[in-house]
């Protein structure tokens, strides 16, 4: 079992666009440049300390373009404070090796998802020599992974991570539960605490994010567990029945009444870099 003990305050990440949802359906959706700085603006307002960036390209449409990448990854920078991770699964459909060229972005952290899943009627290939590639290129780059927990094998798999590679840039171990893919683990309580309990003792933080309805359930056990908060636009589109979020600012601004409330209230960013082990990449 995992040795991370409960924190006093709450890392909040957000994630506003994936790389599933079309603009054209989702107007909201922030894919443009400007609609990214944005956002991020908003949510370290309202209580995000990390943000966790799938780029988009001019049509709208998921990009692992690296002269994109970088824009975002300067233009969040430059704008806030908040901890900058770029998705390395882009999406389903993108080339292993272009994956692994997200980090020439030079990101804050980047997500490492610890093996292949369903995903939806698609499958999210991440085969061990991906893992173990984009793993040792982080900790080269000095960059800090978010080990994505899909499947309580992917936790095994983790472990089995930690042994062949060693820690992570600044050792620190920093998870999250993606809870509800259709295909995947199922977006309940009992799925993630079964998935806790097999954390290696290695890890010294948790997440966790449930997709669709399985939002405030997650959220609401991840508290109760210790465990930090991840919404936003890519889980989650609805934010009552009947009322689609507006901007991802209201999914922040709730996550972060539902942490305080609980005596737990959001990290700074400041407090996040120092929880994850964040390089300083600041130049203002």
């Amino acid at each position: 079992m995992s040795t991370a003990r409960t924190a006093a305050s709450t890392l909040i990440t957000v994630a506003p666009t994936g790389a599933e949802t079309a603009k054209v359906d989702v107007p909201a959706l922030p894919t443009t440049p400007e609609e990214l700085v944005e956002t991020a603006v908003a949510c370290e307002r309202a209580g995000a300390a990390l943000i966790h960036i799938h780029v988009r390209g001019r049509d709208h449409q998921p990009t692992l373009d690296p002269v994109l990448l970088k824009e975002a990854v300067d233009g969040v920078r430059e704008a806030t404070d908040l901890v900058v991770q770029l998705s390395t699964g882009g999406a389903i459909t993108d080339p292993l090796e272009q994956r692994l060229t997200v980090l020439d972005a030079d990101p804050d952290s980047c997500s490492l998802t610890c093996g292949t899943t369903n995903f939806g009627d698609g499958v999210f290939l991440n085969p061990w020599g991906f893992m173990v590639d984009l793993y040792r290129l982080a900790q080269e780059r000095e960059v800090v992974p978010e080990f994505e927990l899909f499947e309580l094998g992917h936790v095994h798999a983790l472990r089995r991570l930690i042994d062949e590679c060693g820690l992570p840039h600044g050792g620190k171990v920093h998870v999250d539960f993606v809870t509800g893919v259709p295909g995947s683990m199922p977006g309940t309580a009992q799925a993630l605490l079964a998935g806790v309990a097999m954390l290696p003792p290695e890890v010294t933080s948790w997440s966790a994010t449930g997709i669709g309805r399985a939002h405030l359930p997650i959220a609401a056990a991840s508290l109760a567990a210790g465990g930090h908060l991840r919404v936003g636009m890519e889980d989650n589109l609805m934010f009552a029945k009947g009322q689609p979020v507006g901007h991802n600012s209201e999914l922040v601004a709730r996550a972060a009444q539902l942490a305080t409330l609980l005596q737990r209230p959001p990290m700074s960013t400041a407090e996040a870099r120092a929880a994850l082990a964040i390089k300083d990449r600041r130049t203002r």
